[in-house]
């Protein structure tokens, strides 16, 4: 179930994929994390119906793509930890992302 990773209250505010692919410079709003490894989500996009994120992924390489909340609740670290949200997070621009 998404909610594992994310409140409904939060998924509820996500924009719906596709709604930001004009933007230059889109609003990141949710991060999750390996906390054992260097892997990182930056959620901007999100699709109820199919639990489909469109965000930014950083881990052996830097790259913009879909990804399941799913499949990430079955990602483990190097030591076996769980993906988790970054409970800190501000929604930032993807170019603060990036620097």
């Amino acid at each position: 179930m998404a909610q594992k990773l994310i409140p409904k209250e939060i998924l509820d505010t996500l924009p719906p994929l596709y709604a930001t692919e004009k933007m230059s410079n889109p609003i990141v709003h949710v991060k999750l994390f390996t906390p054992d490894s260097n892997w990182s989500w930056f959620i901007m996009e999100y699709s109820p119906q199919e639990k489909l994120c469109f965000g930014l992924v950083q881990g052996q390489e830097e790259e913009l793509g879909y990804f399941t909340l799913k499949e990430l609740e079955e990602v483990r670290g190097a030591m076996g930890l769980p993906v988790e949200r970054d409970l800190y997070f501000k929604p930032v621009k993807l170019s603060e992302i990036k620097k």
